[in-house]
């Protein structure tokens, strides 16, 4: 009986994603015009916002921890490329963790399936990020043409194309971190703010400005936490990619995906114990 109860669950699952997924563009799309609304330039942002960021810690850090780090090819593309993906996961789960204040006057009067909320927000960072992926393209191209900052180290190979693994990889492990934030943030409302502590946090706890090599001797344990962290092996496995154009570490590809799975597992279960009762909330 519980088996067919689980069929019938994910089959009546799959009939609302089908019938609702226009909704769920309209949304996205939505989403992403009220991110740059009232803005000059408008979705530009997405491509000079990151390229910005980028100049800015290169010259901040680039001195200081750009040279002679292990791995570091290149130090302003390096620092992009987790940057990048850094940004991606704060976005999406901080779009993801406000949908339904967003959009509590919609869900008042009309019913649509609740994780189309917080999921079309994830998916417009996604877009957002897609965009920022064109600038990060034209920056490695400028950097492997002139060589500066050491840019002929760049090696380009068909492994290039592999960068898509771990953004997917990315976008499974938001999606369940933005489901599970976007119920206790109905609930819990300081979680917003605390979020946003931890984030700033969690950017000097990834190695977006500096290597591992840096931590030697009594300080070698930060290394343990850094690495139990999947956004370091995703971090890690897009550099792979577009900087030394080697193949996917399998380890570190087991782990994040396996990491990613279990976290949108977890995220789809609390968020269907507790999304019932979101508008009596709201």
């Amino acid at each position: 009986m519980s088996d067919i109860k689980a069929r019938v669950e994910s089959n009546h699952t799959v009939r609302m994603f089908k019938k609702y997924r226009n909704l769920l563009g309209e949304l996205t799309r939505k989403s992403i015009k009220l991110k740059y609304r009232n803005s000059w330039l408008g979705i530009v942002w997405s491509f000079l916002q990151p390229l910005l960021n980028m100049i800015v810690l290169s010259v901040v850090f680039g001195a200081l921890l750009g040279r002679g780090g292990k791995g570091v090819i290149c130090y302003p593309v390096f620092l992009f490329s987790g940057r990048m993906i850094y940004e991606f996961f704060v976005t999406a789960t901080k779009q993801a963790m406000t949908a339904f204040r967003r959009n509590a006057a919609i869900m008042k009067k009309v019913y649509v399936p609740k994780y189309m909320y917080p999921f079309s927000s994830i998916l417009s960072s996604f877009v957002t990020t897609a965009i920022s992926m064109l600038c990060y393209i034209m920056v490695w191209v400028f950097f492997k043409i002139t060589g500066l900052s050491g840019g002929h180290g760049l090696n380009l190979t068909w492994h290039f194309v592999l960068l898509v693994v771990p953004m997917i990889i990315m976008l499974i492990f938001s999606t369940g971190v933005g489901l599970m934030l976007s119920v206790l943030c109905v609930y819990f409302r300081d979680i917003e703010y605390i979020w946003d502590v931890l984030m700033r946090l969690l950017f000097y706890l990834l190695p977006i400005i500096y290597t591992l090599d840096r931590f030697k001797g009594n300080h070698a344990w930060i290394k343990t936490v850094i690495r139990v962290n999947p956004l370091y092996h995703i971090i890690m496995l897009f550099r792979q990619c577009v900087l030394t154009g080697e193949m996917l570490n399998w380890k570190m590809l087991l782990y994040s995906f396996g990491s990613a799975v279990i976290v949108l597992i977890i995220g789809v279960l609390v968020f269907n114990k507790k999304s019932d009762d979101i508008i009596y909330h709201l």
